[in-house]
Order: structure tokens, then C-alpha cells, then sequence
């Protein structure tokens, strides 16, 4: 049997914390920037835990 790949796609798009939450980065920021306010733009910075229902599916993806 051969071994278990990670996703590396989704390696790239998501990160574990210590605690082990998936983080992401928030939707919606990359285009149409002139048309958001400066208030919704500073808002979708950072990043933002994955929703609960895609958390094993993520797991299952970065092979944890």
C-alpha cells in the first residue's frame, strides 16, 4: 500500500493552530476593491476559523 499524501493545494490555503483549528483566510478580497468600503476591506483581513462542517474534510485533505 502506498503512503498517504497530503493535499498540497490545501496545504497551501489553510493553516493548523497549536490548538489544532483549521484557519483560513477570509473570502472576497481579492477583486472589486474600489467598490468596497475602506471599513469592509479592513475587515475581511486576516484570518478566520474554517466553519465546523468542513473541518474533517480539511483534515482528511492535510492527512492529519
Amino acid at each position: 500500500m502506498p503512503k498517504m499524501k497530503s493535499h498540497t493545494g490545501t496545504g497551501k490555503r489553510v493553516r493548523v493552530t497549536g490548538k489544532g483549528k483549521i484557519m483560513k483566510q477570509q473570502a472576497g478580497l481579492r477583486h472589486n476593491l474600489e467598490k468596497k468600503s475602506s471599513t469592509r476591506t479592513r475587515r475581511l483581513t486576516g484570518l478566520v476559523e474554517v466553519a465546523k462542517s468542513d473541518v474533517k474534510r480539511l483534515k482528511k485533505l492535510l492527512g492529519r
